[in-house]
């Protein structure tokens, strides 16, 4: 069975960029009706927060991302303690005691060498009496991963062929001297023991990879399918690690962002097909192709979801804004008209009440100068409310009549004394609903 997981560290609210890996394994685990697992890393005591934990799960069922399980690192600190042992039994998990100033060095000599700057293995040479020597002095090592040096090669799902020389990485760090099980480590576990059969995570975690291959044959697990999509970055390809906390999911959401909008956006985004706005999960998933991304850094511009976002709610039925009529203030009995009347011009459900304060209590007039006598005059032929569908276009006739003035030159000035704006819905549509005229002075 196909099984990925989204596994988000609790140190913070998910971006737009954790919604790109936690989207991709998602619709992976679904097209293929496998299971998609939410896996917290929350091996970090001091910076994991219960909050974030919980924020992450609010994030992902506001977006329709429904887990089938939850695991938390936390939990599993015992199959880590396990994975370590055998790894030392095997030979393959060291000590090392440098510091870090003392690997500093180290790296500025081997570039001054022109060598690659990698772990010497210097702790390997070490003897019993020297680690326990170094131990009381300097407190416990870190143990590291002993590499084979030899080439590391996959196919990746979306960068195609990837081999690396595992002589040109450091043997990584799995647990710090304070104990701490890092994610290299702890993320083999759990795809291992949990049947992980596809990784799809950001192209900085390439070299990553690598290491967790020999970690995962070195355990006697299957290594999973991998697959490294690209990084975003902003509009004019600018880094996007400065920006990321404006973009937390959950501040597009107070933004108004709709979640199929950003699921739409998100599902095409750096790849070869066209972003198309779709009305239901379901539509995603069977449209999804990783294999159809490209490794190239992908633009992304928040301002893009909001016309989707526009587009979404004007295909809504009225029950399903229901709710944000009512709070805007919107009677019931003209809840119906008024969205026909507004749904193709808000950019956001935030757009609605001010609609409905317009239309309530009139809206401050916008009139240019070189219309005012003309208003002033429009406005005395404009009927007492209420309004019909037939008031807009029997009282501009009127005007017509009355001034001579036809075209855009008799409807704009119109339309902007009794609505503040040059642009909004069809005036015959709308003034049923208008209640009040301030223009008429």
């Amino acid at each position: 069975m196909t099984t990925t997981r989204f596994a988000p560290s609790p140190t913070g609210y998910i971006h737009i960029g954790n919604l790109r890996t936690a989207l991709m394994n998602y619709l992976i685990a679904r097209k293929a009706e496998g299971t998609f697992i939410l896996r917290i890393d929350d091996t970090d005591p001091e910076r994991s927060k219960e909050e974030y934990v919980d924020g992450i799960k609010q994030d992902l069922e506001w977006l329709g991302l429904h887990w089938d399980r939850v695991e938390r690192q936390s939990e599993r600190l015992d199959r880590y303690a396990a994975a370590a042992d055998e790894l030392r039994d095997k030979a393959r998990f060291y000590e090392a005691f440098e510091t870090p100033t003392e690997l500093d060095l180290k790296r500025k000599k081997q570039l001054n060498m022109g060598k690659p700057p990698v772990y010497d293995r210097a702790a390997l040479a070490l003897s019993d009496a020297e680690k326990e020597t170094l131990r009381a002095d300097r407190g416990n090592g870190v143990w590291r991963f002993k590499l084979d040096h030899e080439r590391i090669e996959w196919h990746d799902g979306i960068l195609g062929d990837i081999s690396i020389d595992a002589a040109s990485v450091s043997d990584p760090v799995l647990i710090r001297g304070d104990g701490q099980v890092l994610y290299t480590l702890a993320s083999v576990v759990d795809d291992t023991e949990m049947g992980v059969t596809h990784v799809v995570r950001g192209s900085d975690h390439v070299t990553n990879t690598a290491t967790q291959i020999q970690i995962i044959e070195a355990l006697g697990g299957t290594v999973p399918s991998f697959a490294h999509h690209s990084l975003l970055t902003g509009p004019q390809g600018e880094a996007l690690s400065k920006r990321l906390g404006t973009l937390a999911l959950r501040d597009l959401r107070e933004q108004g962002v709709q979640p199929m909008a950003l699921l739409s956006l998100m599902a095409r985004l750096g790849s070869s097909d066209p972003v198309e706005l779709r009305a239901e999960m379901a539509e995603l998933i069977d449209g999804f192709d990783i294999g159809r991304f490209g490794s190239a850094p992908t633009k992304f511009d928040v301002e893009d979801l909001f016309p989707l976002t526009a587009r979404h709610l004007a295909g809504l039925p009225l029950e399903a804004v229901q709710d944000t009529l009512t709070d805007a203030g919107v009677p019931a009995e003209k809840a119906a008209q008024f969205w026909a009347v507004t749904r193709e011009n808000i950019t956001t459900l935030k757009d609605l009440a001010p609609w409905w304060v317009m239309m309530r209590d009139g809206a401050e007039p916008e009139i240019d100068a070189e219309d005012a006598e003309f208003v002033a005059e429009a406005m005395k032929l404009l009927p007492e409310a209420p309004f019909d569908d037939q008031t807009w276009a029997s009282w501009t006739a009127e005007v017509k009549a009355a001034t001579g003035r036809k075209g855009r030159g008799l409807f704009m000035p119109l339309r902007k004394a009794l609505t503040g704006q040059a642009q909004g819905p069809d005036m015959s549509a709308l003034m049923p609903l208008l209640q009040v005229v301030k223009a008429r002075g």
